[in-house]
């Protein structure tokens, strides 16, 4: 197997982390924890005399500075909208990406919380608005930097990346791949129904670990997949459980959402669509990672047969799931 991205945090040292910090003219306390994240580094640093910073090291070669500095800007006007979301701090020249011995950084204030409650449905309600919040900054201007999501990126270069580089075992791979292609061609279908949209700036991984839920609310937090996409991928990840469970809860988040931000009903064809592409994407994404030594580490069963054997059973539901019509809100469709 073969991938990209080697090693590309091999000089990344406890040291090195915290001269970077050191040198934004930050006193550490000396001791740092390493949070889970595997696509950058994060940490959360002491600092003498002040409560903890998170710093986050981006991985090389992944975004262009312009489009890093793109995504700060924007969480950065959503803060401004007092929008609970978690900014870059910004040095005294106004700069928030920083470098230091060639890795490029940045420092976060260092927010709590908890896992939301997904089964609370006043808590969707309240999501749903802060969604709405997020998307009416979001839609008043596009980004330049940062690409779109769309089926070809998400989906048809996923998949021939996986082929191409002989991921799935050999005796799985046609098998795959035909399943593959039959979600696609369904998803394919899906945006057809769904006929024109407007993709806006959105957080792109919404899903409930990027959430911190206070007692005022949620927080969203790491902005680092923002792209410009239909407003519905910012929701249809909090949609789990029976076809009633799933429209309870999108009701609750499209009431709180509708306060602030209009949304196209169609968009509600790409639930499974965008369901559909994760799955693949996320396969392609520990792929494209592989050389990176955390990536063996922390996901073993990536090369299993069972891993590939699961991988074609919930695809194959997914191309059932793709037939069904969609999720009826508000009588919209």
């Amino acid at each position: 197997m073969t991938a990209q991205n080697l090693t590309p945090y091999a000089d990344l040292t406890p040291d090195l982390i915290l001269d970077a910090i050191e040198s934004t003219g930050r006193c550490t306390g000396g001791s740092l924890i390493a949070l889970n994240s595997y696509e950058n580094r994060v940490y959360q640093v002491s600092i003498e005399g002040c409560a903890p910073i998170i710093a986050k090291f981006y991985r090389p070669g992944r975004w262009t500075d312009e489009a890093i500095r793109e995504e700060h800007a924007f969480v950065c006007d959503l803060a401004q909208h007092e929008i609970p979301v978690v900014a870059p701090l910004a040095n005294d020249s106004g700069e928030t990406l920083l470098s230091y011995a060639s890795h490029r950084f940045a420092l976060f204030p260092c927010r709590g919380g908890r896992w939301p409650d997904l089964d609370n449905l006043d808590n969707m309600l309240r999501l749903g608005r802060t969604i709405g919040r997020i998307h009416a900054v979001g839609a008043v201007r596009p980004f330049v930097y940062r690409p779109d999501l769309t089926m070809t990126n998400f989906g048809a270069e996923a998949l021939v990346f996986l082929l191409e580089h002989s991921f799935p075992p050999t005796h799985l791979a046609l098998r795959y791949q035909q399943t593959a292609e039959q979600v696609l061609t369904g998803v394919a279908s899906a945006y057809r129904r769904a006929g024109e949209h407007q993709n806006i700036r959105i957080h792109g991984d919404c899903h409930p670990g990027n959430i911190l839920w206070a007692d005022h609310g949620p927080n969203f937090v790491d902005f680092d997949d923002c792209r410009m996409g239909p407003a519905i991928q910012d929701l249809w990840m909090f949609l789990s459980g029976n076809r009633f469970e799933r429209t309870r809860t999108l009701s609750e988040l499209l009431a709180g959402y509708e306060e602030f931000h209009p949304f196209v009903p169609r968009e509600i064809h790409l639930v499974e669509a965008l369901r559909s592409l994760r799955m693949i994407h996320y396969s392609a994404w520990i792929a494209r990672r592989w050389n990176d030594p955390a990536f063996p580490n922390n996901f073993p069963w990536f090369g299993t047969d069972t891993y590939w054997e699961q991988q074609i059973l919930a695809l194959e539901e997914q191309v059932q799931l793709l037939e069904e019509p969609p999720l009826q809100v508000y009588g919209w469709i």
